[in-house]
């Protein structure tokens, strides 16, 4: 391994230790199971679930470090020219799935990708960012997650929160839906332009300032009494989340086309999930304020200043 992969690594899993430490913590009921795993054509990594707890109804933590002869489709779409090198790609992945319709459902991504040059330098980048898809969302907690990561771009340049902030929106949309999957927040890929060092201090600046972003609004929601219409409406959502996931998301795409460990990477699934033929919403309901206010791209920030 080089000595950048070693420094991205030893972050990575230390990232992972003090996320699930801490959604522990705030679930109070379960923990974390883990299940370390090997990759046939070369690493592997250590999966952490945590299920049936008295706040998360299922969600995971993965770290991963895969290395391999040749870059799956996923990885080259955007960089033909890398096509058929050498890589190792690590990084920390995580969705949870709380069983309350009241607090939203999060995913964060950390990644680091080294691809053989020509010259024996590595060819680099980093990737990742986090996004909240709220099913009854409170603008106070969206406007607070949008603050967090703003707040961890701003070291990084005036610009670089509303860059990445616009890339998310546009990033996690259900195109076949014409919708947004969430709320948005902060999505990046391909950084190499700064330098290792500065790229590698953003990437941790977007790690750690997940449980910043979420637990307030965990904490803030949690004891809300919910219905079972509401859960349905939640269930209902999730069908929309899991759409996006198995038919866009390139995270999902890299690890199957890597041969990644298959359960691991549909870790990101809810538990339970259902689709209605042509349900709409009644107008003026909290369920069409969703649709038509929330899973809309607008300037959180600016407009509630």
């Amino acid at each position: 391994m080089s000595e950048q992969v070693d420094q991205v690594r030893e972050y990575l899993v230390d990232l992972q230790d003090r996320i699930c430490d801490a959604l522990a913590a705030a679930d109070g009921k379960a923990g974390f199971t883990e299940d370390e795993w090997v990759r046939e054509g070369g690493g592997g990594g250590r999966t952490r679930v945590i299920a049936g707890g008295a706040l998360f109804e299922q969600g995971g933590v993965n770290f991963s470090h895969v290395h391999g002869d040749k870059l799956p489709p996923s990885a080259t779409r955007a960089r033909p020219e890398l096509e058929g090198r050498g890589f190792q790609a690590l990084g920390v992945s995580l969705v949870l799935h709380p069983e309350n319709p009241h607090v939203p459902t999060s995913h964060a991504n950390v990644r680091y990708f080294e691809a053989s040059g020509d010259e024996g330098e590595p060819i680099w980048w980093f990737g990742g960012g986090f996004d909240l898809t709220p099913y009854y969302p409170v603008l106070k907690d969206v406007v607070h997650w949008h603050q967090a990561a703003r707040d961890a771009c701003w070291p990084w340049g005036e610009g670089v929160y509303a860059e990445y902030k616009d890339w998310c929106d546009r990033y996690f949309h259900n195109t076949h839906r014409n919708e947004a999957r969430g709320v948005g927040g902060l999505f990046f890929d391909d950084l190499n332009e700064w330098g290792f060092d500065r790229c590698f201090g953003f990437m941790k600046s977007v790690g750690d300032a997940y449980l910043d972003a979420y637990l307030p609004i965990i904490e803030r929601r949690r004891d809300t009494p919910w219905t079972e219409a509401q859960r349905e409406f939640q269930l209902y959502r999730r069908g929309r989340y899991v759409e996006f996931n198995l038919v866009y998301d390139r995270g999902t795409l890299f690890g199957l086309q890597s041969g990644g460990r298959t359960e691991s990477i549909l870790m990101s699934l809810p538990p339970y999930a259902a689709w209605r033929y042509n349900w709409q919403p009644e107008p003026g309901t909290p369920e069409a304020e969703l649709t038509d206010h929330y899973l809309v791209p607008r300037d959180w920030l600016a407009e509630n200043a």
